[in-house]
């Protein structure tokens, strides 16, 4: 290399990080923790989708090498006895409070094979300069005292004792000792902080940094992360009627897709199943399993069309859903899966993960094993598919992950059954403090095994407080009736209720008596592993 020889692209980068990173640092976690220790993607999103600003990687040559999470809380329950299953929401970041005027050091990790390179040092100045810029009273976190366990005996198993010698450099902890020198101030131990750290013997320092640019005396207030001031939302309650080809179909999908563009809005949602009008192409009696395994025959057409409709009309395409075949042969198994198109041309997949007992006995539907919200122009979203609604588990899961809007695609019968899925939709709105969109069939198709009547009322629920709507109802539908139904939602007001309303049902959870566990998919590696696993702020 000759003197006047430059490298352009830098070796060594520390960013924000970015949905696009996850897959990358679930690899590192899983490299510092182990595979059952290291977070999930869901725990990612969630984290990203709280608070954008405080989540940074390092990279050294394109690969994730160190990994840094914040959110923001309040003071009270940052200088107060607490575990970090409790203070991280389960390791969602899901107790991110916009207001909240000190930073929560949630967790900095880094390959061991890199940590000469001085990267947690550098993430815990990233951490300094974003508590500077937000204007936040300061830093705080557990650290781990991994050095504690093999010198336990010689302290008589007391962690005061030992953290005292490391303050007084007699002895050195690694994490400790590194935090001590950058500044941190320890105000006391936390017990149980990581049941599972056993290097820490459970134990972890409460240690604070104070940003030496702010009167502590002065509460600060912050800014919410960047949300759109309004979301239009369209649900369509869809007419079920025979058609002659795909192209019909298509073409009666696309009317509903310009209608709702049309009036600016930014989500378009269709029903459970709706592409079962397809087996009316045929017009042949099929038995139940058969009529499934003819429909999977679409679904690259089926979803092609919604990619493409969603750029074409600039709208996101909550595209019902749609019997998938995810495996070949003898064995093939089926799932009922929604594709949601953005208005970018991406498209993702969401498995329906309870089927009812009916699709079960007479269509063969597997349920999914992971629940992932979607990144949007929007802000996150869930989905939620019709008896999905019904387990309190997912929309929790899903609202921890940052989701403000969960979509319900349903398909009911009968009233008894809509009303399942109604008043339980109405239950995650006020639970999650989010708005929940219902989009369902109505009409017939005569000849379509277990698709021969229909009940629908389609409607956008919001939480029950001053905010909102006065009954909880954004905007509803004539039952049965071939419609579409609008509404204009602030998200902002949901941040406003979360952390001011008459009832916050978010802030108010008894982290410290119970969690959210998801058991977690070697094969996926997205669904949750036992958050009291993780070994935080290790640098």
């Amino acid at each position: 290399m000759t003197s006047d020889t430059t490298r352009e692209k830098a070796r060594l980068t520390v960013r924000h990080a970015t949905v696009a990173d996850i897959p990358a640092i679930v690899a590192l976690s899983d490299t510092v923790y182990g595979e059952e220790g290291g977070y999930t993607a869901e725990m990612l999103t969630g984290q990203i989708a709280q608070f954008p600003q405080g989540v940074f990687v390092a990279c050294y040559e394109d690969v994730a090498v160190g990994y840094c999470a914040t959110f923001r809380i309040d003071e009270a329950s940052a200088m107060a006895p607490h575990r970090w299953t409790e203070i991280s929401g389960g390791g969602y970041g899901a107790r991110h409070l916009t207001t909240g005027d000190w930073l929560y050091g949630m967790e900095v990790c880094v390959d061991p094979a890199y940590r000469g390179l001085r990267i947690g040092r550098r993430l815990y100045e990233l951490r300094k300069r974003l508590c500077q810029e937000l204007g936040l009273k300061g830093i705080v976190f557990g650290g781990r005292l991994p050095g504690f366990s093999r010198r336990a005996k010689a302290y008589g198993n007391d962690a005061h004792a030992y953290v005292a010698d490391v303050r007084a450099g007699r002895i050195r902890d690694r994490a400790l000792s590194f935090q001590l020198s950058n500044g941190f101030e320890f105000i006391g131990l936390l017990r149980n902080y990581q049941p599972a750290d056993r290097e820490s013997r459970g134990y972890a320092a409460h240690l604070v940094w104070r940003n030496p640019k702010i009167d502590p005396n002065v509460r600060t207030t912050g800014t919410a992360r960047q949300l759109p001031d309004s979301v239009r939302v369209a649900t369509v309650q869809y007419q079920q009627r025979r058609v002659g080809s795909f192209e019909e179909f298509a073409t009666q999908v696309e009317y509903f897709v310009d209608i709702a563009a049309d009036y600016r809005a930014d989500f378009v949602v269709f029903p459970e199943l709706f592409t079962l009008q397809l087996l009316s192409v045929e017009n042949k009696p099929l038995s139940p399993q058969d009529s499934l395994l003819a429909l999977t025959g679409y679904t690259e057409r089926f979803a092609t069309l919604l990619s493409e409709l969603a750029v074409r009309h600039n709208i996101n395409i909550i595209g019902g859903s749609h019997p998938t075949r995810t495996s070949d042969g003898p064995d093939a198994k089926v799932r009922n899966i929604c594709y949601v198109a953005l208005r970018d041309g991406s498209l993702h997949t969401r498995d329906k993960l309870h089927p009812t007992p009916n699709e079960r006995t007479w269509w063969g539907i597997g349920g999914g094993d992971s629940a992932r919200a979607i990144m949007t122009d929007c802000g996150p979203i869930g989905v939620m598919i019709c008896y999905d609604s019904e387990f309190p588990e997912l929309g929790r899961h899903l609202v921890d992950q940052g989701a403000m809007i969960l979509f319900v695609p349903f398909c009911t019968d009968t009233r008894e059954g809509y009303l399942r899925v109604r008043y339980c939709s109405q239950a995650r709105a006020v639970e999650n403090q989010c708005y929940v969109v219902l989009s369902g069939n109505v009409g017939n198709l005569p000849g379509v095994n277990n698709f021969d009547i229909q009940y629908a009322q389609s409607c956008i629920l919001t939480p029950c407080d001053f905010p909102f709507a006065r009954d909880g109802i954004a905007a509803d539908t004539t039952p049965n009736v071939e419609q579409v139904a609008f509404a204009d939602l602030r998200l902002n007001d949901l941040v406003v209720a979360r952390n001011d309303g008459t009832v916050q049902n978010l802030n108010d959870r008894r982290h410290d008596l119970y969690s959210l566990t998801w058991a977690r998919r070697p094969a996926s590696r997205i669904a949750a592993s036992d958050p009291t696993q993780q070994t935080p702020e290790n640098p």
